[in-house]
């Protein structure tokens, strides 16, 4: 077997220095579409005039185009229309490029779990003198956020994932990194290895710290 092992070790060294990169591009878009999908989801809910046609329109079209086209939309397309953009780097673009496809996913999971919860109870809570403000904020979003999170949590997985993307716009990240040494080493299973590793460790890691999380979100609701 044609296995270099001392090598593979080697190779951590040289391609987790460009882990923050994929960190950074994932939580910052994450932030985002957590923000944006709320905003669509209470929209779109709501049923809000105008707003709700354009934020379906929003939804369906992002989740229906591939987010490699997105990407090439957003950072070759979007300058020749607005040249100002021109300006814009590689990184900001995946961050957008992100954002904005995951946002369209995570409006449709928190629609979802707002519908969850039975409208009894918001008519319940518009009885005993709250205002909506403050139903939606004691009653109703925390059991939509427990309803959420394992659908939120498998939704920041896959954005991960896909930071990997970010290497067609010639943004140097964790898969990247991973391609230019294998390229210059020919190394290509134990290189491409070690990328896989990472990525699995960094997902294996986030499933704990959400379990943790779901364990503590839930333990009100257990009796």
């Amino acid at each position: 077997m044609n296995f270099d092992i001392p090598y593979f070790f080697e190779l951590f060294p040289m391609v987790l220095p460009y882990l923050p990169i994929t960190l950074f591009m994932a939580v910052i878009s994450m932030i985002i579409a957590i923000v944006a999908g709320i905003v669509l989801a209470f929209i779109t809910k709501n049923k809000v005039p105008v707003l709700h046609q354009l934020a379906t329109l929003y939804i369906s079209f992002f989740r229906g185009v591939p987010t490699l086209v997105q990407l090439f939309l957003i950072y070759y397309g979007l300058p020749q229309i607005f040249p100002s953009m021109s300006a814009m780097d590689a990184v900001t673009a995946t961050i957008i490029g992100l954002s904005v496809k995951n946002s369209a996913y995570l409006a449709e999971i928190f629609r979802a779990a707002l519908n969850s919860v039975d409208n009894g109870q918001l008519e319940a809570c518009y009885t005993v003198g709250m205002t909506k403000l403050q139903a939606y904020s004691r009653i109703v979003l925390p059991q939509a956020v427990k309803n959420a999170i394992p659908a939120t949590g498998n939704t920041f997985i896959g954005l991960l994932k896909e930071t990997s993307l970010a290497f067609t716009l010639g943004v140097t990240e964790l898969f990247a990194q991973g391609k230019i040494v294998a390229s210059s080493s020919l190394k290509y299973l134990e290189t491409y290895l070690v990328i896989a590793i990472v990525y699995w460790l960094l997902t294996v890691l986030y499933s704990y710290m959400q379990s943790l999380y779901e364990k503590r979100v839930n333990r009100p609701y257990e009796t």
